[in-house]
């Protein structure tokens, strides 16, 4: 069984943080988030994957996959992004006459891809389909299932759902999908999707299974999402101290590798290090994730996710449920409120004085 994940799209509910980079390189527990979605894969045991990207985003997709072993990639060009449907046929060539599924990176699951790719191939429907409980069923694809959990109509974005059960971003098909995406028309917002095509096999009689999602399901389309999954990734670590801890205190989970250093401070988990991390006269609070080489000194950061190569230094005040980019540095100056939110784009300066 191969998979494709869509990487091919610019990620606008992140702005500013896509402005410079692509949503599925944005980091979240220590990696990006596509390096997730790939670990997720080869749990199911996947090992051939097909990632649809753009002019914009191939290189830097590439780049976030160098550190991955015993996985076959393939970067499949989708010169014009008309939809999820149109992205899944770009891939037709490669997928050949294999089972398949699509994955979209910038979902997380709490028990991974393997549920719903061995359910598929245990029974082998046309279509299975991931699908959550929501509160609100509007923004997204919509099933109806009868009593064996065959689902009978799937509608996008529906002003009137069906039911409460979203289409939560894995779908699972046999090589049939592609007869109906060839040839299948727009829909009235001028994109290819894969809803319509589910549809499609349905009204040919085939038949197609909703499976629902059992534990968390996290979609990080926009900041909030970034901070919370960070929160359920780092739920998982484990304490791993190799780096010099000194006149410091740790609590709770964290870890700290071999090349950074945490001087004068005080951190509690769950906290995740990168490598070369500069922690000094500080203070680190839960759910934070600090990518390689930055420093924070003489400040207090908590349920934050600070990229590479950031500057934290001199703050009268604790920044909380922020999102730092690459390189961005965050100065202290005169006596400020008690916290603040920040989302702050690649190699943005913020002076707070």
């Amino acid at each position: 069984m191969k998979a494709i994940i869509p990487a091919a799209g610019l990620g606008t509910r992140l702005r500013p943080l896509t402005f410079t980079r692509p949503k599925p390189v944005l980091p979240v527990a220590g990696a990006p988030i596509i390096v997730h979605a790939l670990h997720t894969l080869q749990a199911a045991g996947i090992t051939e994957v097909g990632i649809v990207v753009s002019d914009a985003t191939r290189e830097e997709i590439r780049h976030a996959l160098d550190n991955i072993t015993d996985m076959q990639f393939t970067l499949i060009n989708q010169h014009e992004q008309l939809g999820l449907g149109h992205a899944v046929l770009t891939a037709r060539e490669w997928v050949g006459n294999n089972d398949f599924c699509v994955y979209l990176g910038d979902n997380l699951f709490e028990h991974g891809a393997k549920p719903f790719t061995e359910a598929f191939l245990s029974s082998r429907p046309s279509a299975l389909i991931a699908l959550v409980e929501v509160a609100d069923p509007t923004a997204f694809g919509v099933a109806e299932l009868d009593g064996d959990n065959q689902i009978m109509r799937l509608v996008e974005k529906p002003k009137v759902p069906p039911s409460n059960l979203a289409v939560a971003g894995l779908y699972c098909f046999t090589p049939e999908i592609f007869d109906v995406l060839d040839g299948m028309p727009p829909s009235a917002r001028g994109e290819y999707e894969i809803t319509d095509a589910i549809q499609g096999l349905i009204e040919r009689g085939k038949r197609v299974v909703g499976q629902r999602v059992e534990g968390w399901w996290k979609d990080t389309g926009r900041p909030a999402d970034l901070l919370d999954a960070n929160r359920l990734l780092l739920e998982r670590i484990e304490s791993d101290v190799k780096g010099e801890v000194s006149e410091s205190r740790l609590t709770g989970r964290v870890i700290i590798p071999a090349s950074s250093r945490v001087v004068r401070s005080k951190i509690v988990g769950p906290v995740l290090l990168g490598e070369n991390v500069l922690i000094e006269d500080a203070y680190i609070g839960p759910f934070t994730s600090i990518g390689r080489g930055t420093v924070v000194r003489m400040a207090e950061v908590e349920h934050s996710v600070i990229d590479a190569q950031a500057r934290i230094e001199h703050l009268n005040t604790r920044l909380q449920d922020c999102l730092i980019g690459v390189k961005a540095e965050v100065r202290g100056g005169r006596t400020l409120p008690r916290t603040h939110k920040l989302t702050i784009s690649d190699a943005s300066l913020v002076e707070l004085a």
